[in-house]
């Protein structure tokens, strides 16, 4: 059964897709712990990291490392935090998120509430800083 992340990868569900390339996306997430949350997968599903090829996982790491750096120059952080829970959805993801303290990466946290207007220019700035 497809996952919410492959009708994301298919167009049957709509995303904020920042960066794509023939193996990996990277969108925003539509509940986001900061302004610039992003959720970055590899195309061919895989339910948990490590049970990727390694050659999958070290241009899944690049390309989010890609991402990440573009998210910087975009939204004021002192780091870009990094996470993999892998329990929520089947499809291997890793979070980015703009940090000014390890506790903003709180998943407990209440989630933002962006207007499609805010997610439209955050991805359109995020994508020029790529």
């Amino acid at each position: 059964m497809p996952t919410i992340f492959s009708k994301i990868i298919s167009g049957e569900i709509p995303s904020w897709k920042i960066a794509e390339d023939d193996q990996y996306l990277a969108f925003l997430d539509i509940n986001p712990l900061a302004v610039g949350h992003t959720l970055v997968i590899p195309k061919k599903e895989s339910d948990y990291l490590f049970n990727m090829e390694d050659v999958e996982l070290q241009g899944l790491i690049v390309f989010a490392k890609r991402v990440g750096k573009a998210i910087e120059k975009v939204v004021p952080c002192k780091r870009m935090g990094l996470t993999v829970i892998g329990l929520e959805v089947p499809h291997t993801h890793i979070h980015l998120i703009p940090i000014n303290s390890i506790y903003d990466m709180d998943f407990k946290q209440p989630k933002l509430k962006l207007t499609n207007q805010e997610f439209k220019e955050l991805t359109e700035s995020i994508r020029k800083a790529l």
